[in-house]
């Protein structure tokens, strides 16, 4: 029985079925996303979804799907599943399906009467190239098959609809096509590993319908074009290999590249091989040889604070060190240009966040828990000194350090920190003023810093910096810590926010931390008591009035449940690294029962991945994006620390 592995009865009950999603991704920014019986439910679903930068900076949906019929004796089975207008689904195809299993690649068997057709799906990585095989695994007599290509070419974010500016235009080219619908778009190659009929037969299929779009508020319908379809003979045991593609394919090397790139994968047999996997799926190659890591699938780009929360636990906790450098390269320029008030040449956003700096320090704070000081100084020893010193001379334009030793940011108006939903302009939290995880954040990043000055033979800046961090100790302690033993979120001057927050972890888990050990204990009893579910942390307390936990409904709706109630699996790493620091193994069971939390979703939602966030309240569903770097990040430092307390 394979790790991910799905039965027919699964397969064919669509309430099941269309609720799981597959996401499968090059490392260069495009993706191939649907659910695991082949029917799009979001405008973001497509077989191949690509950047097409000289339009604008989103992803375009090419190939929206590829419907396989079963033709027998004249008679023709279809193996597509669409969604149209008034819940009519049409082909039915996934009533074929036998078996999914998604170990190495994502696999379907089909048994249509006497036919048994596996279809295995790999995309290439680092080009633009999705590939399919057909593997006729049993049959009686004479059989054909036929392909029908769904066309888009549109942004994520738009819908096509029937129009007379397309173009039908297409070429032949080598055991295919190539056609392009709009001007400014690549050509898309479709192409198969044997010689076909195509039959031009241009039309509109009107009306397919996206119900996650509809869930969330939004518009739903599309038509897509099909320029005509593919015909061929197989034979009992043969596989013919289709690609779909911006560039030509060779079609006489298809059979060895998909064999190449299936031989390339490793299997996500396991909870941890599964979370390596989606790991890799965040990494981003740029043309220029630039490294990133994007935020999250299907729509997030590479921001700055996801990219340093998440880069150690994606590179560092599966040994993966020079990955962390070839971002941390990328990142450092970015941060640099930043800091010296240049225009950006990186494709990061959000360097301007206050906290950006200081999830920097952490991050490379724990790549020198890896390699040492010695080495973490040579690489990064500079880069921290400005750093910290950009901060402590007042340069940054809102991370302003105040005489007790403490930052002060203007929130007001802006979302400023990670909880950043906005309604009506205006944030739904509006944090400002003494922000707790940026200070917990600061005093953590002084001592480090301290440290490797230390490391570096600047006794005299040393100094300074631990003389500052014993300031920021005492303020952070007078400032934040109430008589019920918890943290004030954020302080403004006499306004105090009392809410009941994951922020304050930060101020348990750090390696460095102004509390003492019983004010630590007392903070971490609060989040595991208001806080705690079993897919991480809640933002908010359910004893808060405005507790909204149900991340469901139109935008707005979402908007003010985003940060009021719903669960983060990254907060629930940062939580346990505080119980492992405070209790050390006697936490362990504790802490592998709330992996099961996290385990169970591999085949949920989208699998082999973690989503963005749930609900607050059980049975706390996956929601939001379908795959999350933090989390995945988080997650996987966490099983890192259980195999170092275990030993």
């Amino acid at each position: 029985m394979g790790y991910l592995r799905f039965e027919k009865a699964l397969m064919t009950n669509l309430e099941e079925s269309l609720s799981r999603e597959l996401l499968r991704t090059n490392r260069s920014g495009a993706y191939s996303c649907s659910t695991i019986v082949d029917c799009n439910t979001r405008k973001y679903h497509g077989l191949l979804v690509v950047p097409v930068p000289e339009l604008d900076d989103d992803n375009h949906v090419l190939l929206s799907s590829l419907d396989a019929t079963v033709i027998q004796h004249g008679a023709e089975f279809n193996l597509g599943l669409h969604k149209y207008n008034g819940d009519n689904y049409n082909p039915k195809g996934h009533k074929y399906i036998r078996e999914f299993d998604c170990d190495k690649v994502p696999t379907t068997l089909y048994r249509v009467g006497g036919v048994l057709l596996k279809k295995e799906v790999v995309f290439q990585h680092y080009e633009d190239r999705i590939l399919i095989r057909y593997t006729l695994v049993d049959a009686h007599s004479d059989t054909k098959l036929r392909f029908k290509p769904f066309l888009a070419f549109r942004s994520v974010r738009q819908f096509t609809h029937e129009n007379s500016v397309a173009s039908r235009d297409y070429s032949n080219v080598e055991n295919g096509i190539s056609t392009c619908m709009y001007a400014g778009y690549p050509d898309l190659y479709m192409q198969f590993s044997k010689d076909n009929k195509f039959v031009f037969q241009p039309d509109w299929y009107h009306n397919v319908e996206y119900p996650k779009e509809q869930e969330r508020g939004y518009a739903s319908n599309e038509d897509l074009y099909v320029p005509g379809y593919f015909e061929m003979d197989i034979k009992k045991g043969e596989s013919i290999v289709f690609a779909a593609s911006t560039s030509a394919s060779n079609t006489s090397e298809l059979k060895d590249l998909f064999d190449k790139e299936v031989n390339e994968r490793s299997p996500r047999d396991n909870f941890f091989h599964c979370l390596v996997n989606a790991a890799h799926q965040f990494h981003n190659r740029a043309s220029n040889d630039d490294r990133y890591i994007l935020a999250g699938y299907p729509w997030f780009k590479c921001r700055a604070r996801d990219t340093f929360i998440a880069l150690p636990g994606l590179t560092l906790s599966i040994e993966e060190q020079d990955y962390f450098e070839l971002v941390m390269k990328t990142a450092e320029r970015g941060l640099r240009e930043f800091m010296e008030g240049k225009p950006l040449s990186v494709k990061i956003y959000e360097m301007d966040q206050p906290d950006v700096l200081l999830w920097a320090v952490w991050a490379i704070q724990q790549y020198d828990k890896h390699v040492g000081s010695e080495k973490c100084f040579q690489m990064y020893g500079a880069l921290l000194k400005d750093i910290v010193y950009y901060i402590i001379d007042g340069k940054h334009p809102n991370l302003i350090l105040k005489e007790n030793g403490l930052l002060y940011s203007d929130g007001h108006d802006k979302a400023i920190t990670w909880m950043n939903s906005t309604a009506n302009g205006k944030p739904v939290v509006p944090r400002t003023g003494y922000i707790v995880e940026f200070n917990a954040l600061w005093y953590n990043a002084l001592c480090f810093c301290a440290s490797i000055a230390t490391t570096g033979g600047d006794l005299e800046a040393a100094s300074r910096l631990e003389k500052m961090a014993d300031l920021c100790m005492h303020s952070f302690v007078d400032t934040f810590l109430n008589e019920y033993g918890y943290l004030f979120d954020y302080v403004d001057g006499s306004n105090v926010d009392w809410s009941v927050r994951p922020n304050m972890i930060f101020a348990v888990a750090l390696e460095y931390s102004p509390l003492n050990r019983a004010q630590k204990k007392s903070v971490l009893d609060m989040c595991t008591r208001e806080l705690l579910t079993p897919k991480g942390l809640r933002s908010l307390s359910p004893k808060s009035g405005v507790y909204n936990p149900m991340y469901v409904g139109p935008q707005t709706q979402r908007d003010y449940a985003y940060h009021q109630g719903t669960a983060w699996p990254w907060l629930g790493g940062f939580y346990m690294e505080a119980c492992l620091r405070l209790y050390k193994r006697t936490r362990l069971s504790f802490i592998e029962r709330q992996m099961v939390g996290y385990e169970d979703e591999m085949v949920r939602h989208c699998i082999g991945t973690i989503p963005e966030l749930f609900d607050g309240n059980p049975p706390f569903n996956g929601r939001g994006a379908i795959s999350f770097a933090i989390n995945v990040a988080e997650i996987l430092r966490t099983l890192e620390f259980l195999e170092k307390y275990k030993y």
